[in-house]
């Protein structure tokens, strides 16, 4: 499995990026960084490789609606660029909360909107001209819907690659049978090895049926876990919990929550249930509390050397190809040494 890591820069984004030539060579492979409502992503991930040499950069992840294809598969290219042909593109649709309430776009169709930006930005990369005829976008705009005065043009300069890896983010069924069908990479969120299969093994059966194997590969499933490598650092475990009641109680609307449905599917309906009542009545604290242990403890590389080694087992056996980690262990030091350890048991 390769090792990548989520940029944590909480603590101040040049620190951080500072620190990451010590994880390059502790054998990082691959860093995400996000993109919500705070700075972009791209203005960092050009930094980070101008500060990096090996590592690859990944966006992880761009929502779809808050650039137009065309600019999303320039920027692609654009870190491509500059990076040296180390950078994948995340891709992901975010949530109506974000992109209806800061970019102030419309959250729909998100399967087909995906599906045609992947498409426009590959026809970009190839140097093309852009002349699109999709559901949601055509290019260039028809006459009537402008001044009809638009030119099917192509991308200036030649990109380093033509065939910039794609990753989406994905957790509905939809959205995962169109990653295992068009992308690289599929990136889910709190993976539960043992209990992946109930969520996803049929949207992925789909998708990889139509999968065009010898041009993509085989897929690359990227999961997050957060890490932390001693005999004495379960208790970090309790620092996941807000993270959790934050996204199964209060990411989106009671009616509309991803990640609900996720803990639904999972087998934590009555816990699901109990977190988003009291996450949405204001009781942060009690749902955090109500997180099941199990979950926690299950979607994270945190313990003791002998049950990290278990926990690998278990992502590899549930086809993960990818660990994306958040270092938790309070030094920078012991920081870069689980990296180093991770690494050399997932090879």
């Amino acid at each position: 499995m390769r090792v990548g890591m989520m940029l944590n820069y909480s603590g101040g984004f040049t620190e951080t990026v500072s620190e990451l030539s010590d994880f390059e060579r502790a054998g990082l492979q691959i860093v995400f960084v996000p993109e919500a409502y705070s700075f972009d992503a791209v203005s960092q991930l050009g930094f980070i490789a101008a500060r990096t040499t090996t590592v690859e950069i990944a966006s992880g992840i761009l929502p779809i609606y808050s650039r137009t294809p065309a600019l999303t598969a320039m920027t692609a290219a654009g870190l491509d660029f500059v990076s040296g042909g180390r950078f994948t593109l995340g891709l992901g649709t975010s949530g109506p909360q974000v992109i209806e309430g800061w970019h102030g776009v419309p959250y729909d169709a998100p399967v087909g909107r995906t599906r045609e930006l992947i498409e426009i930005c590959r026809l970009v990369w190839r140097r093309e001209r852009l002349d699109y005829q999709g559901r949601y976008y055509t290019l260039p705009l028809p006459a009537g819907a402008g001044t009809g005065l638009g030119k099917p043009l192509k991308l200036i300069n030649h990109p380093v690659r033509e065939r910039i890896p794609i990753v989406v983010a994905a957790i509905g069924p939809k959205n995962v049978a169109l990653a295992a069908e068009l992308a690289e990479g599929w990136q889910p969120i709190f993976y539960f090895p043992e209990k992946a299969g109930l969520s996803w093994a049929a949207a992925l059966a789909e998708g990889n049926a139509k999968r065009d194997t010898a041009t993509l590969g085989e897929l690359d499933v990227i999961v997050s876990a957060p890490l932390a490598i001693g005999d004495d650092v379960t208790a970090l475990r309790d620092l996941l919990r807000p993270s959790f009641a934050l996204y199964v109680g209060g990411m989106g609307a009671r009616s509309k929550n991803f990640y609900y449905d996720q803990a639904c599917r999972y087998g934590y309906e009555k816990e699901a249930d109990q977190i988003q009542d009291a996450y949405l009545s204001g009781r942060k604290d009690e749902a955090a509390a109500l997180v099941p242990a199990e979950l926690i403890e299950k979607t994270s590389l945190i313990g003791p050397l002998g049950y990290i080694k278990e926990r690998l087992a278990a992502y590899r056996e549930a086809g993960a190809t990818t660990l994306n980690v958040t270092a938790l262990s309070p030094t920078h030091e012991q920081r870069v040494k689980d990296i180093e350890t991770i690494r050399s048991l997932a090879e």
